[in-house]
This record gives C-alpha cells, sequence and structure tokens, in this order.
C-alpha cells in the first residue's frame, strides 16, 4: 500500500527538531510510533524479567515483539474512538486508585514505584487509558454476540460440554493473511521445530513462548490462565483430548497460523450445590418523618410482640415498611446466601430455624427476621446450561474479536522501520 499524505504528514510531525536521536519504528494509518517509546516498553519488559533474562529472545526480536503489541494497541485504540468509546479521566483515576490498593499502597507510593521503574506517571494514565479502552472495546464485542438456545440445547446434547477447569499456556507460529505457500511451509517448519523444543524434556515451555510465539501473550510466557474446558476457544478442544498435564500438544493450523497448546494443570469440577435459605422480614424505615429514636421504639415493640406469641405475618402486613414482602407477612421466600447482600446474609446464616435475629441497622432503617429453614440444592443441571451458554457466547466472541484484529491490520496502513527488518516487518537477509 503506498503511503497517503495523512501518513507523510505523521511522519514529518513526530521528527525530532531539537536535535535528538528519536525516530520512527513505524507508522499505523495517521499515527507513529517512536523509538523512545519502544525503548521504554522493552525497557518495562527487561525489569520485568531482571531475574531470568536468559528467558527473553534476543534484543532485535523482542524489539520487534513488543512493536507488534504496540501497534495492535494503536489500532484497537483507534477502532474504539470510530466506535464511540470514551475512557475519562474519573475512571483512569478509579483504576490507578484500586491497582493502589491491590498493591497495599496509596496513590503517592504507587507514583513513586512507576518512577523507580523508569516510567513517567503521564505515561502510565497513557498506558492505562488503552488497556482501558481496548478492554472496553472487547465487552462491546462480547457483548453483540448473540446465542441462541437450539445453540445450547446442540451442546448439551452433544455431550461435549466438560466440567472442571483447566490452565493451558500457547504459542503462536504466525502466518500472515494471504501469505504464499512457501511462507506457510517455512512457519510450519518453525512450529515444527518450536514444537520439538517445548516438549522436550526439562523444557521451559515460557521460555520458548517468550522466544518464539507471535501471540499477544507472548511476552507472559504464552499463559492463557484458568479456563473452564468449554471456555477453550474450540480449535483447541480436540487437542485437550488425552492430554495430561505437562503434556505438548502437536502444531495445528489455526486462522491465524500455527497453535502449539501445554496443558499446565486441571482441576476437577463437582455438583453446583447451592445453599438457601426461607426468610420472614420486618422493616421500619427512618426518614425525616421518622426519628431513629422513633423507629427504634416501633421495632423493639414488634420484636417483643412477636417473642411473646403474636404472629409474624399479620404484624408484617401491617407494620413493616419493606414494600415487596409485607403484604406478604413479611415472607421472603426461599433466596441464596447473598441475594440481600452480606449483612442480610450473615445475620441469617448465624440463626437458627425458627429464632429472631436482633435488630440491625442498614441505609433504609432498621430491621430484624426470623429463619424459617434452609436447604441445599442441586442446581448441575441449570448450572450446566449457564455455562454451555456463557461458553459458546465466549468462543463466539474471541472469534469476532480475533477476526476484527486480523481485519484491522489488513485494513491498516502498517510501515515498519525497525532496524533489521523491511517495511512489512519481514526480517532483511543477514538479520
Amino acid at each position: 500500500m503506498t503511503p497517503q499524505p495523512e501518513q507523510q504528514q505523521a511522519a514529518q510531525a513526530a521528527a525530532p527538531d531539537d536535535g535528538t536521536l528519536d525516530r520512527i519504528v513505524a507508522i499505523v494509518d495517521e499515527d507513529v510510533v517512536l523509538k523512545s517509546e519502544l525503548n521504554r516498553a522493552v525497557g518495562q519488559i527487561l525489569a520485568q524479567y531482571r531475574r531470568n533474562p536468559q528467558q527473553l529472545p534476543p534484543r532485535p526480536v523482542l524489539e520487534r515483539q513488543v512493536l507488534d503489541r504496540l501497534i495492535i494497541t494503536r489500532l484497537q485504540v483507534a477502532k474504539a474512538s470510530q466506535s464511540g468509546v470514551r475512557i475519562g479521566d474519573v475512571e483512569i483515576d478509579q483504576a490507578v486508585a484500586n491497582i493502589a490498593r491491590t498493591n497495599k499502597m496509596d496513590v503517592d507510593q504507587l507514583r513513586a514505584a512507576i518512577a523507580r521503574d523508569g516510567l513517567s506517571y503521564e505515561e502510565f494514565r497513557r498506558n492505562l487509558h488503552d488497556e482501558l479502552i481496548t478492554q472496553r472495546l472487547r465487552q462491546r464485542v462480547a457483548q453483540s454476540t448473540q446465542v441462541s438456545d437450539a445453540e445450547v440445547d446442540i451442546m448439551l446434547a452433544g455431550n461435549s460440554l466438560k466440567s472442571g477447569e483447566v490452565h493451558l499456556a500457547h504459542i503462536l507460529v504466525g502466518v500472515p493473511d494471504g501469505a504464499s505457500a512457501e511462507q506457510i511451509q517455512a512457519a510450519r517448519e518453525k512450529a515444527d521445530r518450536v514444537q520439538r523444543e517445548a516438549s522436550a524434556p526439562g523444557a521451559d515451555f515460557a521460555a520458548v513462548a517468550i522466544r518464539s510465539s507471535d501471540a499477544q501473550e507472548a511476552l507472559d510466557g504464552g499463559d492463557l490462565g484458568w479456563r473452564r474446558y468449554d471456555q477453550v476457544p474450540e480449535m483447541f478442544a480436540d487437542l485437550l483430548q488425552g492430554m495430561s498435564p505437562g503434556q505438548v500438544s502437536p502444531a495445528v493450523r489455526g486462522p491465524s497460523g500455527f497453535h502449539i497448546l501445554k496443558l499446565v494443570e486441571q482441576r476437577a469440577q463437582g455438583k453446583q450445590l447451592v445453599t438457601e435459605f426461607h426468610a420472614q422480614h420486618m422493616m421500619v424505615k427512618i426518614n425525616e418523618l421518622v426519628s431513629e429514636a422513633d423507629a427504634q421504639k416501633k421495632i423493639d415493640d414488634l420484636r417483643r410482640r412477636i417473642e411473646a406469641g403474636e404472629d409474624f405475618a399479620t404484624l408484617a402486613k401491617s407494620n413493616s415498611d419493606d414494600a415487596t414482602s409485607a403484604n406478604a407477612g413479611g415472607d421472603m421466600g426461599w433466596f441464596p446466601i447473598d441475594t440481600y447482600g452480606a449483612q442480610v446474609g450473615e445475620v441469617i446464616s448465624n440463626l437458627k430455624d425458627g429464632e429472631i435475629s436482633q435488630t440491625f441497622r442498614s441505609n433504609a432503617g432498621l430491621h430484624f427476621v426470623k429463619r424459617l429453614g434452609m436447604r441445599e440444592l442441586d442446581r448441575t443441571e441449570e448450572a450446566r446450561r449457564t455455562q454451555a451458554h456463557e461458553a459458546i457466547q465466549q468462543r463466539k466472541a474471541e472469534d469476532e474479536f480475533d477476526n476484527m484484529l486480523r481485519q484491522l491490520k489488513a485494513e491498516a496502513y502498517i510501515e515498519y522501520r525497525l532496524a533489521g527488518y523491511d517495511s512489512k516487518g519481514e526480517p532483511t537477509s543477514g538479520s
């Protein structure tokens, strides 16, 4: 594809005019990736693996992997922007606070840690913005994916829904769209060579993935994490049949190239048992017309009368302010423990059948409950149907997202300017 004026303008705009050595390493439509940005991203990977640098590929290969990740991110952010996806400062602030809390530090401590890693706080926020916006794009794709009851019925009838979970790792030897027979054969030979290396006794699959994989998770050692069996991409499902933990699959051709899968671990899933409670509820609101003292006096009187033998249902119908249960005599029906929040669940779970709780406070007012019963139900079949629906939806969404990424790359103007590679990103002779 011939560069358009927009790409030429982007390249000119990015050219440094202050005597620095910064330069463009890729043009992506009307945007560019600078060497300084690539160096910082590579530096983050090097810091991540500073204790095991031997797991990383040679610097030129690592730079190409990281550059590809930056290019894909550019394309996703542009697509999200065109689709009306926006991430504001408030959402970024919340994400920063969550990251700090997860790492048991405050925001100032997080900023100091970011600085120690050689990254400016502004760039950290930009990276976080891009991560959030691509997550939102994935969510949009998933939300637009439809699953019919017939598809769920077929999966269940075919008994293709296995229970349990698997921890997987993955290597992709990519094949570009429109690849020639020679390119496909070269990729096949590389995939077979990588598969032999990854499956050799004592091999470090993660290290092989970092060096050789073209997948987005390559720099994470190819780790796909834990997934339910039914959430495994369809093309991998057959590979898992008969595999044991630690085994590596043969290389298998897919739309984006040759895939190699490792079954790291697996764990079984038992029956889906749900504990439900049956209870009655009494509530007295606190508002501008009813003070807390008056509400406390009223609810204490109601509780005393029930303890003395008066009928809970009769008193609830005429006195409870809970609009959903008052007309039913305070009867809440059967419900799982977390239906009405952690506070109510904890109160009810600590009661015996027939026992009335002490009065407790919520934002709405004062309450007490009477536990009427507890039961344990086998929801396995119901859970299997939900599981099948989620599995089909996830597979469809992943396929749709992968297709979208391939289409974005195919339609975009991408020019590589990285040492050792030609403008299409292919290694130059001797590199």
